[in-house]
């Protein structure tokens, strides 16, 4: 036995890794990382040409407090959700559905994290993406959460609106004012998020059932929400558009955007048509690449076009 390294040395450590790593978790990085990437294109496409040195520290420095604050909304949202949580497949794994992580702790590490992050914002960026960005905090984690998401099936569409907020946050640190491409921006997020997230809860029904959510599914059937998640997806198709019609891009990003909605708009034919949980998965899917390509499009269309 290595006396350097003695068993409760080890364990400690191990124990010590494994809290981390249920705070990170907390935090649902990937769904943060979105939200960041989100922020970032609307910090770049406010900054014409090729960035100062002075930009890239503004739009480093804004990502991060964007991302603590976006990570404590998160962490609040496990929460609140916590008994729902345990009787989700999904979601029963989380360190706060399991018990491992007291409300307390929970509470306070959500509320560091805000603070953290809106402290960063407000010195180092600006007042007015602080409050913004703290606004998109209250609307997820309280109106989304506590208030809509158990009371209305409309929950993800009135609740959309703080979700759709990533790019306003970014012009906003860019510039200090919220101009109209990045509403438009807003828009496409908004108008993407109903057909997305349906499409979720159309092979996790039972699971939303389960846990009492009156999600679309639950309260209105399958058939009546593949229709909506098909005509979503028509609506998203001009607003997609906007960024060209408005010269905010180029022909890359039309080419782009007509692709990837002509394929969204597909799958929500095929889904409405012949449905699967097969297919719902594979259209849940496409819509993480619908809006992860169309925003990256965007971004090299601002250098290359």
């Amino acid at each position: 036995m290595n006396p350097s390294n003695p068993p409760a040395a080890s364990t400690a450590r191990s124990h010590a890794s494994s809290r981390i790593a249920q705070f990170y978790a907390l935090t649902k990085p990937r769904v943060v990382q979105l939200i960041v990437f989100c922020a970032l294109i609307g910090m770049v496409l406010a900054v014409p040409g090729v960035p100062t040195w002075a930009d890239l520290k503004l739009a480093a420095i804004a990502c991060a407090g964007i991302w603590l604050v976006a990570g404590a909304a998160a962490a609040f949202n496990c929460l609140v959700e916590q008994h729902i949580d345990a009787r989700m497949r999904r979601t029963a794994w989380r360190a706060t559905a399991r018990g491992e992580l007291s409300n307390l702790l929970t509470l306070a590490f959500s509320a560091g994290l805000c603070a953290l992050g809106s402290w960063i914002l407000y010195v180092w960026v600006n007042p007015l993406t602080m409050w913004l960005t703290f606004a998109t905090f209250v609307g997820y984690a309280v109106v989304y959460t506590v208030i809509l998401k158990p009371l209305t099936p409309q929950n993800i569409v009135i609740g959309g609106a703080s979700g759709a907020m990533p790019p306003v946050l970014g012009w906003a640190a860019m510039t200090g004012t919220v101009g109209p491409e990045a509403l438009i921006l807003f828009l496409i997020i908004f108008l993407w998020t109903p057909p997305h997230f349906w499409a979720l809860a159309l092979y996790r029904v039972e699971d939303y059932r389960k846990a009492g959510l009156p999600m679309l599914p639950v309260t209105h059937g399958n058939e009546f929400t593949r229709l909506q998640v098909f005509l979503y997806t028509l609506v998203l198709f001009p607003a997609c558009l906007m960024p060209y019609i408005f010269k905010m891009s180029g022909w890359l990003y039309l080419v782009a955007a007509v692709l990837l909605s002509l394929g969204f708009s597909w799958y929500g034919w095929r889904l409405w048509r012949n449905y699967s949980d097969a297919l719902a998965r594979k259209t849940f899917r496409f819509s993480l690449i619908h809006l992860s390509v169309l925003f990256a499009a965007l971004l090299l269309d601002h250098y290359l076009v």
